[in-house]
């Protein structure tokens, strides 16, 4: 059984660092997000990759649990990005002849075309997450992209309307997440960043497909909305322009990031009964936090939500730190949750 939780507990959003013995960083920056497969990024030749993947995923779990992170994630290891894994291994995507779309930052982005149905054919991040199963005592997160997420980044050129495509990869997602429930995960999270880029077609159908992926689903959900990794978005709006329409999901957590941004938190009040994964680590700063600077900012939460209420987190994926800074963050964020916790006579 996983250890309990203490109040405010700690989390990652998803990423950690992939060593460079695994992955070529320098080839992933250039690359930035890939929306389609990249497997020229992997330094380990096909024959020992998977191996060398899990050799990986247990430094991530290692680091985590080191670190006193609460709830932990395998790191997203076996990722080129956070949802090209899964939003590439459906029927009816083809992954032979990309398109382009116009992405987040209005430049064009190479994507895989949808050309029929989408369906889910077999187990994608099953093995996953039984895999962070057995190698920790720790409550297990696992991420997926979510169903408006993966609708902006491929080309629809099957589907007559985009809210259709949403809902079917919401079925997909749907069937996924169920099999990782039975495979040990104890928490759900869905990524979708893109509602805060297109917020008109967000409110048309996005909250709908979220919630025909959650369908049916116990235990803690989340959705997790960010404006992007800090390492490709730099300034960073001060305030979400779709985020108070998430009361409407059934998630029970929504998370969000505020430490970099440093926006107004009353918007939470926005969000009556959810618990809020709130960031309090600054990835955009290449110094490590104090764990007093991350109270400071848990307890900011505080002003406006009750403890049972709030997760520390960091903003978003650690993906494209450096592994040392990663970790530090990670320390100084178990240790502020620790001062509050104190504070609290928890």
């Amino acid at each position: 059984m996983p250890q309990p939780l203490p109040r405010l507990p700690t989390t990652v959003v998803g990423s950690y660092p992939q060593p460079a013995w695994l992955m070529d960083h320098d080839a992933l920056r250039a690359r930035l997000v890939p929306r389609v497969r990249a497997p020229e990024l992997w330094r380990v030749p096909e024959p020992f990759l998977a191996q060398a993947q899990d050799d990986a995923t247990i430094l991530a779990i290692r680091d985590m649990e080191r670190a006193g992170i609460d709830i932990i994630t395998d790191g997203e290891i076996r990722r080129e990005s956070y949802s090209n894994h899964f939003g590439n291994a459906l029927e009816g995507i083809d992954r032979a002849r990309p398109a382009e779309v116009i992405g987040r930052t209005g430049k064009p982005t190479v994507v895989p075309r949808v050309v029929g149905r989408v369906r889910r054919v077999r187990a994608v991040e099953v093995r996953d997450v039984a895999f962070a199963r057995a190698n920790t005592d720790r409550q297990v997160k696992i991420t997926l992209p979510g169903p408006f997420t993966m609708t902006r980044q491929c080309k629809n050129e099957f589907y007559a309307d985009e809210a259709e495509l949403a809902m079917d990869f919401a079925a997909a997602l749907n069937a996924e997440i169920r099999e990782l429930k039975a495979a040990g995960a104890d928490v759900i999270q869905l990524d979708e960043p893109w509602m805060q880029a297109f917020p008109a077609e967000a409110r048309r159908y996005a909250v709908a497909a979220i919630n025909r992926a959650l369908q049916g689903i116990e235990g803690t959900t989340v959705v997790h909305m960010c404006f992007g990794y800090a390492a490709m978005v730099g300034d960073k709006p001060a305030g979400y322009s779709f985020l108070p329409e998430l009361a409407a999901v059934d998630a029970a957590q929504i998370s969000i990031e505020a430490a970099q941004p440093k926006f107004d938190l009353a918007v939470l009040r926005d969000l009556p009964g959810k618990t809020i994964m709130l960031g309090v680590i600054d990835l955009g700063s290449p110094e490590v936090e104090t764990a007093e600077q991350v109270a400071a900012r848990i307890r900011a939460g505080l002003a406006v939500l009750p403890a049972d209420r709030l997760v520390p987190a960091p903003d978003c994926g650690m993906k494209y730190l450096p592994r040392e800074r990663a970790f530090g963050k990670l320390q100084a964020l178990a240790q502020g949750a620790a001062i509050v916790r104190r504070e609290l006579g928890a």
